[in-house]
């Protein structure tokens, strides 16, 4: 791809815009950085590169004179692939691709791609360690936080770039092709952005498009969605579940993880050695050990790093225990199914959970819920703007509570709590409408967490 010369403009200005408009103009693009928001709202990264590299910086509107040079766009996952002036471009012959669009033109080595409705973290996380500590050279990044647009430099031609992909960063791929593609359930998300349920597991399935013969498919037998996909593939497919035995694949039996291949079964590990709850964890780190077994990675060196693997931050964090309360942080829940794999999770045990639920929702409906609240929950903590909403779906399954803010929210929820209880905030909606995303909504619960519990050791208590 060359990219000397071009005129190019990147929509969105968060990390993916940052990169691209960063990794363009390095290389002879000139090049043009928008937001909506206005640029004296950027990050200090957005802002500097208009005197690191002459980048220009627009908020608001775009002037159609300047649609009209254009003839490369780079739109950033949260922008929508149907804006005006990606459709302009379009239209005149100009090309719309993606972060990772462009950095797959750039990248060296294989590549892992991970996506999912839930459990894309965890398992992206898992996956790199898995292969690191197998001793292949191993990069994480994608929707898991780092731009992978970043590791384009850094890949290597006999490593693998392991990445978290979302529906989003899908919408805008063209010849994108995993050596090893992973979907790992398909639920109602992000309704707020898509026609329908239908139109988004569409997006999810564009991680297998370009895959051949020679690329292996990885895919949830459980989930209805997934498993029809699997006869319509190129690529070798290899099924995981948690709930029978399967012919091939690899599969839960009691409380063993089999890989079943070639009529012979292989004990990869035990339910025991797995520190991560709940059974969604499970299916996670079946779907890891395929990837890593297609990766070449060794059984055994595996089986060792999931023993050790304690999960990552905001999904069902433990934080600290207070006057024999718990406190989970599971702030990338922002979907009803991800909140019902955390309750799930911490249900079985003497006592209930305290919810706290709420923040910028999705269209998605809340009543699914309902079960699990009935059977586990002792009080709902509601937080951000659908929480009339969220009541409206849940009055009468549990106590309800209404709180200002997070750190409101934790002490109510404490106080409604008694010995043995969980508080566990997974709220199954997005983050911005109090927070700049759901890592800052996390780490203001566990502030708030950890300062209580500062406060009742210098009580004493």
């Amino acid at each position: 791809m060359i990219i000397e010369g071009r005129k190019a403009l990147v929509l969105g200005a968060g990390k993916s815009g940052v990169a691209s408009a960063r990794f363009l103009a390095e290389r002879g693009a000139t090049v043009a950085l928008h937001d909506k928001r206005e640029v004296e709202s950027w990050s200090d990264a957005a802002r500097s590169l208009k005197t690191e590299l002459n980048v220009g910086l627009m908020g608001g509107d775009i002037p159609s004179w300047l649609l009209d040079q254009i003839d490369l766009v780079v739109i950033s996952p949260g922008v929508p692939t149907n804006t005006i002036p990606a459709r302009y471009v379009d239209r005149k012959d100009g090309e719309v691709i993606g972060e990772v669009e462009l950095a797959f033109r750039f990248m060296k080595g294989r590549i892992v791609a991970i996506t999912g409705s839930n459990g894309k973290t965890t398992t992206t996380a898992l996956i790199g360690e898995l292969l690191k500590d197998a001793g292949i050279p191993t990069q994480v990044g994608g929707n898991i936080g780092t731009a992978l647009l970043t590791l384009a430099e850094t890949s290597q031609d006999d490593g693998w770039t392991v990445a978290e992909l979302s529906s989003f960063q899908l919408e805008t791929i063209v010849d994108f092709r995993p050596n090893v593609g992973l979907c790992l359930n398909v639920t109602p998300n992000h309704l707020d952005r898509y026609e329908g349920f239908h139109e988004y597991a569409l997006a999810k399935h564009r991680i297998f498009m370009n895959q051949t013969a020679d690329d292996v498919a990885v895919l949830n037998a459980d989930d209805p969605i997934t498993a029809d996909w699997a006869n319509g593939l190129l690529a070798n497919v290899v099924m995981f579940s948690v709930k029978r035995e399967l012919e091939d694949g690899l599969f839960l039996r009691g409380n063993e993880l089999v890989c079943r291949a070639n009529g012979k079964d292989k004990v990869l590990t035990t339910r025991e050695d797995i520190f991560l709850k709940g059974l969604h964890n499970v299916e996670n780190v079946l779907a890891a050990f395929a990837a890593g077994l297609a990766c070449g990675a060794d059984p055994e060196s595996m089986r060792e790093t999931v023993r050790n693997f304690k999960g990552v931050e905001h999904r069902i964090e433990f934080v600290a225990e207070i006057d024999g309360v718990r406190f989970y942080n599971d702030s990338k829940a922002t979907s009803v199914d991800a909140t019902s794999k955390a309750l799930e999770a911490l249900s079985g045990g003497e006592g209930k959970t305290i919810l706290i639920l709420g923040g910028k929702g999705k269209n998605a409906p809340y009543v699914p819920l309902v079960p699990l609240i009935e059977s586990s929950v002792r009080a709902l903590v509601l937080i951000g703007e659908d929480a009339d909403n969220i009541e409206s779906q849940l009055t009468g399954c549990a106590e309800i509570i209404r709180a200002g803010t997070m750190e409101d929210a934790v002490d109510k929820g404490f106080k409604a709590a008694v010995n043995g209880d969980a508080v566990l905030l997974a709220p199954a909606c997005a983050s911005f409408d109090m927070f700049k995303s759901f890592e800052e909504r996390g780490t203001v619960f566990k502030n708030a967490v950890l300062k209580m519990s500062v406060g009742d050791a210098e009580k004493g208590i």
